[in-house]
């Protein structure tokens, strides 16, 4: 039967699992004495017991379906002998463990998977390895897609799939671009393999998962009721496969993610459509994916000017990472978490600063955000837009160029082209903006003030002014995925003449809510004291 051991992996996430799996009879002997090698070892052509007895036991427990027994080898013995015997070397060759697998081809492809995964994390890929992978790719998902694989793996390694994929993507548009450190070598490569990472065939493999997995219309019919993909996390109890449907529903998200990369923020948002980031899914299973969802989504956001929704999403993963986040304490990529977690809060005082609703972000929440960047958010209030360079620059994606260079002009590099476009975009909507903020403030003070008065107290002309209010209700207003008109402003007004006519926002303060978490926090504190023992 299969089962999701609840941990949590991947490149930029990492996860717990349990140890007493090394003490296993197959892992006990020889695994926890292991002593790293000797300068010089030959890891490729070498391959030590354990690694012969843990790709055995793989081979086996994925012959059998038996995720939960796959997730531990995947998520613990994995990392560990990762850690103890090749910390600084590749894994054995494919070739070289073959023979004790059956010369699986579809084992094969799975293990070189993760044997090119863990040469980008802790290696420098050369050209050849990175068309390599791209071809590991290629033929692992036509087998997928084409093929009948009948097997069940664990959503931690079919999300890191996707991930890796589109991580890998990133990284060789940016190596591409670094034209300057090229050996004549690498160029006479590089005009060979314009195929090789294209940004069409990767948005090609993302789409085809997700039409032959039909994951869009499993969706569709989990709304009415019809199925339980989300209610079994998408794992399969009759016997059948989760791969295609599961990494279908991942592609939705890496769609996001490529889309946000190119700068298309638009078409990444329309793409998650099929997903309600709202409501419990798939995509909560790995806490990798839910950041990764989470954060592209909010920033796509930002970048379209849907403060509110940013803000929403933001507040609702940094709640979620703040309660849970000692859960991840163990985990190898606990420091990973942690920097997207500080990214998202500095997104999230760009939002506020930009769009200030704070009564939409926790109390948890907001006091950590005000401790880390309550001056900088002040600072941003005011127009200051150095700041805002400097959190975007810090919490931005790593955009890439997609289209290959023409090699036959004089060569520069131009890796950060694409990102240097979007911060100017960005920079140019907050100067945009600049007025508004002392607008928002001085309307917040009247009920109706005339054209010449504001204008005095912000010194500038009526004219000046006049364009500025027309700002504040374009800058305010932006369409939503269906065509409709959302607002963002916590201040309303209208203009009648030279007269300025403030809507009251006056809201129902909540005592309600106020009360419930103090009376949560002293039921903490009651529950505290009781467990002390008095002497």
């Amino acid at each position: 039967m299969a089962y999701d051991a609840g941990g949590y992996g991947g490149r930029d996430y990492g996860g717990g699992y349990d140890d007493s799996y090394d003490d296993r009879p197959e892992f006990r002997d020889g695994f926890r004495d292991l002593q790293p090698p000797e300068p010089g070892f030959d890891s490729a052509n070498y391959v030590p017991d354990v690694v012969k007895t843990f790709v055995v036991y793989m081979y086996r427990h994925i012959r059998e379906k038996n995720v939960y027994e796959i997730h531990q080898m995947y998520e613990g013995s994995f990392q560990k002998l990762s850690e103890r015997l090749f910390k600084q070397s590749n894994w054995p060759a494919v070739e070289m463990i073959a023979p004790y697998v059956d010369n699986d081809h579809v084992f094969c492809l799975l293990y070189k998977e993760m044997w090119f995964r863990h040469l980008y994390a802790r290696l420098q890929p050369t050209i050849e390895q990175r068309c390599d992978s791209w071809d590991n790719y290629c033929n692992l998902f036509q087998v997928i897609l084409h093929g009948n694989v009948n097997m069940q793996l664990p959503n931690q390694w079919l999300w890191d799939m996707v991930d890796e994929f589109i991580y890998q993507f990133q990284s060789f548009c940016q190596y591409r671009a670094k034209l300057k450190q090229k050996t004549d070598h690498e160029l006479a490569f590089l005009r060979q393999i314009d195929e090789v990472w294209n940004v069409v065939g990767v948005l090609n493999y993302l789409q085809a998962l997700i039409e032959k997995s039909m994951i869009l219309q499993i969706l569709d019919e989990e709304k009415d009721g019809n199925l339980t993909f989300t209610a079994t996390d998408g794992y399969d109890y009759h016997g059948g496969t989760n791969v295609l449907k599961v990494l279908g529903y991942f592609s939705i998200v890496g769609l996001l993610r490529v889309h946000c990369l190119l700068g298309d923020y638009q078409s990444g948002l329309h793409a998650l459509l099929p997903i309600d980031i709202n409501q419990p899914g798939v995509f909560n299973t790995v806490i990798g994916c839910q950041i990764t969802t989470i954060y592209y989504y909010g920033f796509a956001n930002l970048m379209l000017r849907r403060y509110l929704d940013a803000i929403k999403s933001f507040n609702q993963v940094l709640l979620y990472i703040f309660k849970t986040k000692q859960y991840h304490q163990r985990s190898s990529q606990y420091d990973q978490i942690l920097k997207k977690n500080e990214q998202m809060y500095a997104l999230l005082a760009i939002s506020l600063s930009l769009c200030p609703h704070p009564k939409l972000v926790d109390e948890n929440v907001n006091n950590q955000l005000r401790e880390k960047y309550a001056e900088k958010m002040l600072r941003m209030q005011h127009s200051d837009e150095a700041m805002f360079d400097e959190l975007f620059s810090y919490a931005c994606p790593k955009f890439i160029t997609p289209a290959p260079p023409n090699y036959d002009e004089p060569l520069v590099n131009f890796n950060q082209d694409a990102y240097r476009l979007q911060l100017k975009l960005f920079l140019s909507e907050v100067r945009q903006q600049q007025l508004l903020s002392s607008i928002r403030s001085f309307l917040k003070l009247y009920t109706t003030i005339s054209i010449a008065k504001l204008a005095s107290f912000m010194d500038v002309d009526e004219p000046t002014l006049r364009v500025a209010l027309l700002t504040y209700k374009h800058k305010t207003h932006v369409i939503n995925n269906d065509g409709s008109v959302l607002s963002n402003a916590d201040v309303d007004f209208y203009v009648d003449d030279d007269m300025v006519h403030i809507a009251d926002t006056k809201t129902t303060k909540r005592f309600g809510d106020y009360f419930i978490r103090h009376i949560s926090k002293f039921d903490e504190i009651i529950n505290d004291l009781d467990r002390v023992q008095l002497e």
